[in-house]
């Protein structure tokens, strides 16, 4: 306030800027004590709660009162909190964003920690954090691993892939191919709209434990392949009528976003066409997510997010063509490229 107690909007809004790291860190705090899942059976008071998280009973009362602020619960000390939507989306249940939130209040905490690194060599903070890379510390921790990849399907559960088959008609398909396809939550996906349709994912050896067994519960094993390789190296099936590519692109270089694109385009029929789902950067002040996610690329693998301008250079150098591009929700971009000619 200045002195004559008026707002001050932008030292307010300075301040939010400048502690917004703490709300992470603060449902990271009670994410990793188990907070929601000790109120959803029953711990309601902060004495109660901390006796059952095994943790300081003052700064359970405190981080609470956070907590209530930040709508991650509801209630009070004397009636005793609960959940809210938010909080029940923290706890640790098929669907949730439990491991998002212990993903990006560790590893990807500590690696920002030191983006001034990244901003002043280019060096990324992971690697200044943890002495190599993030698919190196993926493929040397299985724990982290299996993690990484519960938190990427969440994160699918909660954003876009839902959507894809809402705005893109897969029933004319017989084969789908999917690129790097993590836990398979979009393969899947697309598998339920295509019932006629079998589909090959194809990633690194460690992924594929949780594609398998979200594939076999989703779609069944007789309609899906699983191929362990590396898709810069592993040939890729041929004439498939779809190909997806979801959340890979904004993790490489052009140059090897070009070598994989061309990759796909040999293998690819004249009718078949590749699905490209990223965050587009938009010009002018459009879109949050976007902008943030491509600095968090950039600080943890040196990666990062493009824009319409800069994906149809990629698709230019690699013999395609964007043919259209789709809105998905939470500021995705489904983009449709056919081989160009």
């Amino acid at each position: 306030m200045t002195p004559d107690n008026t707002p001050r909007p932008a030292a307010r809004a300075a301040i939010d800027l400048v502690t917004a790291a703490w709300h992470t860190q603060a449902v990271y705090a009670a994410v990793k004590l188990g907070l929601p899942d000790l109120i959803a059976a029953g711990h309601t008071g902060p004495a109660d709660l901390a006796r059952a998280a095994g943790a300081d009973e003052d700064a359970v009362r405190r981080l609470l009162r956070l907590l209530l602020r930040l709508d991650v619960v509801d209630g009070d000390e004397n009636d005793g909190y609960r959940n809210t939507d938010v909080g029940e989306l923290l706890r640790d249940q098929p669907g949730s964003l439990r491991d998002v939130s212990l993903l990006y209040g560790e590893e990807f905490y500590q690696a920002w920690g030191h983006s001034i690194e990244t901003f002043k060599t280019g060096g990324t903070g992971f690697e200044k954090a943890y002495g190599k890379s993030l698919i190196g510390y993926l493929r040397e921790d299985s724990d982290a691993a299996e993690r990484f990849q519960r938190a990427m399907k969440a994160q699918a559960n909660n954003f876009a892939f839902d959507a894809v088959p809402q705005h893109i008609d897969f029933t004319a398909d017989r084969h789908v191919v999917d690129i790097a396809g993590g836990s398979g939550q979009l393969l899947a996906r697309v598998l339920g709209s295509a019932p006629e349709a079998r589909g090959t994912l194809l990633d690194l050896e460690h992924t594929l434990p949780i594609a398998r067994a979200h594939l076999e519960q989703s779609v069944g094993t007789d309609r899906t392949e699983l191929i362990a390789g590396d898709m810069f190296t592993t040939p890729i099936p041929k004439e498939a009528d779809t190909y997806l590519l979801s959340r890979v692109l904004g993790d490489w270089s052009d140059d090897d976003c070009v070598r994989l694109l061309r990759s796909i385009r040999e293998a690819m029929a004249p009718n078949s066409r590749l699905l490209i789902i990223e965050l587009v950067v938009q010009e002018g002040k459009a879109g949050l997510i976007a902008p943030l996610w491509d600095l968090h690329l950039m600080v943890v693998n040196g990666g990062h997010q493009r824009s319409i301008g800069e994906y149809r250079d990629l698709v230019a150098r690699s013999g395609l063509a964007i043919e259209r591009s789709v809105p998905l929700p939470m500021e995705a971009s489904a983009l449709v490229l056919t081989p160009a000619g």
